[in-house]
């Protein structure tokens, strides 16, 4: 028997019992400032090298220019990619129309129009943090042999990406330690998660 994704309606007997909006002011502040504090630590990890003396950090203007310029362009293309990802995952297991957007604290992916199970919103969640990272991770590895430009400026958007993250990881979380029921159900419009349980389900 094939295991249903999402609901086109909300089923009887479901109750809502937490609702999230990234476009609220205190929650937009806390992720993003959760990102800034996650994207230091991860790369104090990557200057490693430079804290051991094994490699020397662009100094000149020219060199720090072309990495920031580098790090903007790249950060905007995988910013737009994870989006993206979100999308491929949420239209491969559910087939329903997307929507897109970009709001002062976050940029979104999500289905409004119904009413997805919990495994299909755990994997549409971290699919780009997986494969995005799956990707970026061994190629700053890679260029730590042959430029430190080229390091710092991929080890400067992974950290980005790893913070970016923070969002989807925090909600990963949710699901991991409050919504353990797969019978729980999410509506995920972009900025706004909504979560739904079984009437039944007394844990949550």
């Amino acid at each position: 028997m094939k295991t249903k994704n999402f609901e086109k309606t909300l089923p009887d007997g479901y109750r809502q019992v937490m609702h999230i909006n990234a476009k609220d002011a205190k929650i937009g502040i806390i992720l993003n400032l959760v990102a800034l504090l996650v994207a230091a630590i991860a790369m104090l990890a990557f200057l490693i090298p430079v804290f051991m003396g094994k490699m020397a950090l662009p100094l000149l203007p020219e060199q720090l220019m072309l990495v920031c310029s580098a790090y903007v362009i790249l950060t905007v293309i995988f910013m737009v990619l994870h989006e993206l990802v979100h999308g491929a995952a949420y239209k491969r297991l559910t087939g329903e129309k997307l929507t897109y957007g970009l709001s002062w604290s976050c940029a979104f992916c999500g289905v409004p129009n119904i009413y997805t199970y919990r495994k299909t919103a755990i994997i549409s969640l971290i699919a780009p943090l997986v494969t995005i990272s799956l990707f970026l991770l061994p190629l700053t590895i890679v260029l730590y042999f042959v430029h430190p430009l080229a390091y710092l400026t991929s080890a400067l958007v992974f950290v980005t990406h790893l913070g970016g993250c923070g969002g989807d990881a925090w909600i990963f979380f949710l699901f991991l330690t409050k919504f353990k029921n797969p019978a729980t159900l999410m509506r995920d419009t972009g900025p706004e998660q909504f979560f739904y349980v079984p009437e039944q389900d007394e844990k949550t």
